[in-house]
């Protein structure tokens, strides 16, 4: 019996690891809830008091009319933007706290627990957590110039040229330090293993932080939609990281889903506000940024296979247009398509949040059990 005693009392103890570091995920995602939830009152009350609503344009970046969404999201003209600030606002606030405040809380008050909340690691958060303001600051100047109708663009707002050259750069630059300075040139095919690409790797890089940030941004056009669709992808990553025990990304990617469980309290339908480019670049750019990391590049197009469609479908209305003379659909993106035919807002988003639940799960199963040893 005593020995069967000091066998539990050692699983027991070598569970403590385990319980330590799921409670510092989990409080670290409901500390960003409570913080985004908290300065959103102020953020709203900024942008309601200078009128920073979105207008609804009428053609695309190509210049073609867009009668058909204008006419669907007419009644959304003047709805504040910018919302995605109080995503990323509260989670690099959250980290600067989390190695500036905490430790100094954690000796005032005699509790080390604090202190173990801190996940600003330059080996796992600092790369992402500066793509997410660099992009943040990027989307956020675009959003304004749109408000104001500034810019070259015809309605205001940064060219599309403009914009995909920033994210090159930042993901240019983002290649060169994973492969130069980190030393990583490998890709990772679940349950068959890694194979190193040599150089390939930077341009692999560089294609999956592109697709997430533009997929992001052509996703985000209903109400709750992309917040949703983001919430589960980074709830995802959140549990990868764990398995793979990289609990300060884990804890990072908790802090992200709890932020935008909060801005998803105002963003359902019909929205307070809307996220604006300022949250679906920073968001999105981000979001491939952890995939690259956590060596899930192939794992992340499963996880957002939505975005794979949304971005699909732009592609081939485009390609259908130039080349054929004719749309394959009434509207592009895939969700104002289904606008279009008469399918309501509220449905399209439930019923994409839906889909991308049962890809998260796929990818997550995936991701777990084809870690290998």
């Amino acid at each position: 019996m005593q020995e069967m005693a000091d066998i539990v009392q050692v699983a027991r103890l070598q569970d403590i690891p385990t319980v330590v570091n799921t409670l510092k995920v989990l409080g670290t995602g409901f500390l960003a809830f409570v913080i985004a939830f908290a300065i959103t009152p102020i953020w709203t009350h900024f942008l309601f008091k200078y009128k920073i609503g979105i207008r609804i344009k009428d053609t695309s970046v190509q210049g073609d009319k867009l009668s058909v969404v204008s006419r669907l999201h007419a009644g959304k003209s003047g709805t504040p933007t910018m919302g995605g600030v109080i995503v990323w606002f509260s989670v690099i606030l959250l980290a600067l706290a989390s190695e500036f405040v905490f430790p100094t809380l954690s000796q005032w008050t005699g509790r080390a627990s604090i202190a173990e909340l801190d996940f600003y690691r330059r080996s796992q958060t600092w790369l992402p957590l500066f793509v997410l303001g660099a992009a943040g600051i990027l989307g956020l100047v675009d959003d304004y110039m749109s408000v104001r109708s500034k810019g070259a663009n015809k309605g205001g707002g940064m060219r599309f040229a403009l914009r995909f050259w920033w994210l090159l750069a930042i993901a240019g630059a983002g290649a060169w330090w994973f492969y130069s300075k980190l030393g990583w040139d490998s890709i990772h095919v679940p349950a068959v293993g890694d194979f190193a690409i040599g150089w390939w790797y930077i341009p692999l890089f560089i294609f999956v932080i592109l697709f997430a940030a533009i997929s992001s941004n052509e996703t985000d056009g209903l109400d709750g939609l992309n917040g949703g669709v983001l919430l589960l992808a980074f709830g995802s990553f959140a549990l990868i990281s764990f398995f793979q025990n990289r609990m300060d990304l884990a804890s990072f990617c908790a802090a992200v889903s709890g932020a935008l469980l909060a801005f998803l309290w105002f963003n359902v339908y019909p929205a307070r506000f809307f996220m604006g480019d300022t949250g679906a670049m920073a968001l999105g750019t981000t979001l491939g940024v952890v995939a690259m990391l956590t060596n899930s590049a192939l794992i992340l197009f499963l996880v957002v296979f939505i975005y794979v469609l949304e971005s699909g479908s732009v592609i081939l209305q485009l390609f259908s247009k130039r080349f054929l003379g004719r749309k394959v659909f009434l509207a592009a993106p895939l969700h104002h398509n289904f606008e279009a035919v008469g399918w309501p807002e509220p449905k399209i988003v439930m019923r994409a949040w839906i889909f991308t639940g049962l890809t998260s799960v796929i990818g997550v199963v995936i991701a777990i059990l084809g870690m290998g040893k």
